[in-house]
């Protein structure tokens, strides 16, 4: 179920950076946990442009594989607390996730920062991107743009730049609150968005395992996703933020 979205003036802007953990208790696999898609696939051979040009019928399969998968799964609570939130803050939500559970759920300002799986985009100049229908999720080898290049997943892989993180640094920028959810903060440009954060803007992290974190005077809740929402929301909504957790 979706929320619906009440006009409110002035609401502070909220700013989430979310990773694979967000999207874990939705049952889709994580890359880096013990089980993950990496004990089976190698970061070489299928999010890497040199995989694609050495096999991109492997890195098509995979990430048809991964589109399947998506049409399985629904969001969690904690994908739907976010968009809840949207009553009350101006939520901007910065994910490292290709899955589109937060736009399921029914939040409306969405930056994805390292491609959307459920998009592909033309292999050739201009590198046009084409929105994929639920209907139609399978990408074959010989699928081509209109100006006759091959498809490609649109992701942003290894190696490869990442286009939104210029639009990230400038929204962290203008956090009043800033949240971390699902993320080990090791890969980066996303880990370093932390360091835009304005001071005196209160951090959240929540993650039920040990994060490092570089910066000081952030707020651990070390819990799952939708668990830790429950306690972050509590938080921001207490007199003065302070809340035993």
């Amino acid at each position: 179920m979706k929320y619906k979205k009440q006009k409110i003036m002035n609401k502070k802007k909220l700013v989430v950076l979310t990773g694979a953990g967000m999207s874990a208790e939705s049952g889709l696999s994580t890359f880096r946990d013990t089980g993950g898609l990496w004990d089976t696939y190698r970061i070489e051979d299928v999010a890497t442009p040199e995989g694609w040009n050495k096999n991109p019928q492997l890195v098509t399969d995979f990430y048809n594989q991964r589109r399947l998968q998506l049409l399985q799964v629904e969001p969690n609570e904690g994908h739907r607390m976010l968009a809840g939130l949207e009553n009350e803050y101006d939520v901007r939500i910065i994910t490292q996730n290709i899955d589109n559970l937060h736009e399921r759920a029914g939040s409306t300002h969405v930056i994805h920062l390292h491609g959307e799986l459920t998009k592909v985009r033309s292999t050739g100049p201009g590198e046009e991107v084409f929105e994929l229908t639920p209907d139609n999720y399978t990408i074959r080898i010989g699928d081509k743009c209109p100006k006759g290049y091959q498809l490609r997943p649109h992701i942003v892989w290894f190696g490869e730049a990442v286009p939104e993180i210029e639009n990230a640094i400038d929204l962290t920028g203008r956090a009043e609150i800033f949240l971390v959810i699902g993320t080990s903060l090791n890969v980066y440009p996303a880990a370093g968005l932390l360091h835009y954060v304005p001071a005196g803007a209160p951090i959240y992290l929540i993650d039920p395992n040990d994060v490092p974190v570089s910066r000081h005077g952030v707020t651990i809740i070390k819990k799952g996703g939708s668990e830790g929402m429950k306690d972050f929301i509590r938080l921001i909504k207490a007199p003065n933020n302070i809340l035993e957790l």
